[in-house]
């Protein structure tokens, strides 16, 4: 949820396969001397469930094309580019790959649909019933939802299966539940007049999704663009594009009309640029790194001046005051920042520990880390595959050593696991400080920075000091002292006793360089309606 944050990048990948091997950093015979010693640190159970034969995935791929006006079609061009199994490096299949007269035929196609079709004039009921089905039907298809994107993204199966798709599915119910509860006002002025306030839909919406959490990025994004009325061309990533493309086939089987939703695979600097840039599009929302959001926003402004949401890049604090459980803080601080193997936007990256329990914290830390469970992410029990791809996996690799170069202590971790594939052991450092790179930057891998504070008002202080403002997580005891830091941290989003809570109602959306906006929640459909005056002369009226 930097400059390599998870998304669609506006830097190609192509040719990524053919220069694994060759990198002499990606390849195991080397790797264990990129940090002398770390190999003997951590447990060697990990690294032999990774070297296994994969896990054979329980689907099938069905839609490798582009989804235009409710049609898979091939790329203008011809082209396709391939998506890869993180846990191997090998081509799971080849996509279409969209560029800008793919994404000139998806904006045609909604434009007709919005301007012309039935969608945004049927009854809003109406709307409602077809995202009920859509819903419905991704619950009959959880299990091939879920296993693709694990095959694609590498996400531990039991994550997808019980988290991911269980929550978009529940997102899309919930955005049909507001499609037919938008409503507009009427409001008195100060003469003869009847004033309508319309919230109306806002056209032809574009939008770009990561590849760190695609299904739920999907759900959203599109649910409450749909809700309100509009069509939709979606890009997903590079890197995880058969999720979108599949649910997206289940949404047209549950009655939306062509052309409502399309969606474009493609590369940044091609499709995403194209989109960003169009004159048919009426607003944009993008999931990604800051400085890609920039380059949107530009891109936005040059065109149409069409408005922009942006969900971008944290390094969120996650505070353990001297009040806390120590045993219940070092679980939740690990899963605040392993999750997705540590590949989330408001990841737990900066653990500040009071220094009354730090040592204890510490060692507490690099004992769970050491037990996690590194492997195949079909393998029940699993809590951690491979990182996305070997560009990722090389920026967390030298994310460790500039760690080590910078002071901090490396307390466990810090390698490859296995001898293929993208799979990082669980990696703790101590004694962070806050000017090192470590703690100022956007990883987006399972490294856990831990730093020492003294008081409220020093950890607030050091807290805010980030050009970020994500999100962040509070662990007390004392219901005064999460008050009082939960209101003096410019994030949005503070968890206490508590981390990772999405549910569908809650807004989500940073303050600073993490983003404009917010998703989710009925916050999220303000993002697609525009609001008009309608102003009418009232002849001698009873009442004003």
């Amino acid at each position: 949820m930097a400059a390599m944050r998870a998304t669609s990048s506006f830097l190609s990948r192509r040719g990524l396969l053919a220069r694994l091997s060759a990198d002499p950093l990606l390849r195991a015979d080397n790797a264990r001397h990129f940090l002398p010693g770390a190999f003997r640190r951590f447990s060697t159970a990990p690294a032999a469930a990774a070297d296994e034969e994969p896990i054979k995935p329980p689907v099938e791929v069905k839609y490798t094309q582009l989804l235009i006006n409710g049609n898979f079609v091939d790329a203008a061009s011809g082209k396709t580019f391939p998506t890869a199994d993180p846990r191997t490096g090998e081509v799971i299949a080849r996509v279409a790959e969209g560029d800008a007269e793919d994404i000139d035929r998806a904006v045609a196609a909604a434009r007709k649909a919005f301007d012309e079709g039935p969608w945004p004039r049927m009854t809003a009921y109406e709307r409602c019933r077809v995202l009920l089905r859509f819903a419905d039907l991704m619950e009959q298809h959880s299990d091939e939802i879920a296993a693709l994107e694990s095959w694609d993204g590498g996400k531990p199966l039991e994550q997808t299966a019980h988290g991911e798709v269980p929550m978009a599915t529940r997102c899309m119910r919930y955005y049909a539940g507001w499609a037919d509860k938008i409503h507009g006002l009427v409001v008195p002025a100060d003469g003869p007049h009847h004033v309508q306030v319309l919230h109306e839909p806002i056209g032809v919406a574009g939008q770009i999704v990561p590849w760190n959490f695609p299904l739920l990025m999907f759900a959203w994004k599109v649910g409450p663009a749909l809700a309100c009325g509009n069509a939709v061309v979606l890009k997903t990533a590079e890197q995880t594009p058969l999720s979108a493309l599949y649910v997206a086939s289940l949404l047209h089987e549950a009655g939306l009309p062509e052309g409502v939703l399309n969606v474009v695979p493609g590369f940044g600097p091609t499709a995403g640029a194209a989109l960003s840039s169009h004159m048919g599009v009426d607003k944009l929302a993008f999931t990604g790194s800051t400085g890609t959001g920039k380059v949107i926003l530009e891109l936005s402004a040059r065109s149409n001046l069409k408005p922009v949401t942006l969900e971008l890049g944290g390094k969120s604090p996650f505070i353990v005051m001297d009040d806390a459980d120590v045993d219940q803080a070092v679980e939740l601080a690990h899963r605040a920042l392993f999750f997705n193997q540590g590949q989330c936007c408001c990841a737990g990256s900066r653990t500040f520990v009071h220094e009354r329990v730090y040592d204890e914290f510490v060692e507490k830390s690099k004992a769970r880390a050491e037990r996690r469970v590194v492997g195949d992410p079909f393998k029940k029990g699993v809590e951690q595959g491979p990182q996305i791809d070997g560009q990722q996996f090389k920026k967390i690799l030298g994310y460790v050593k500039s760690g080590v170069d910078g002071g901090a202590t490396l307390v466990t971790g810090g390698d490859r696991v296995g001898s293929r594939g993208f799979y990082i052991q669980p990696t703790v450092f101590a004694d962070v400080q806050d000017e090192m790179k470590i703690a100022q930057e956007e990883i987006f891998g399972p490294i856990q920075s831990i730093l020492k504070f003294r008081d409220v008002g020093e950890v607030v202080r050091r807290a805010n000091a980030t050009h970020y403002g994500l999100a962040a997580g509070v662990f007390t005891s004392n219901l005064d002292t999460a008050n009082t830091v939960a209101r003096a941290l410019r994030v949005g989003s503070v968890w206490i006793n508590c981390y990772d809570v999405f549910d569908a109602a809650i807004p989500f959306g940073g303050y600073k360089m993490s983003g404009i906006g917010r998703e989710k929640g009925a916050y999220s459909l303000r993002n697609y309606l525009q609001t008009k005056a309608v102003v009418t002369p009232l002849k001698d009226p009873a009442w004003l």
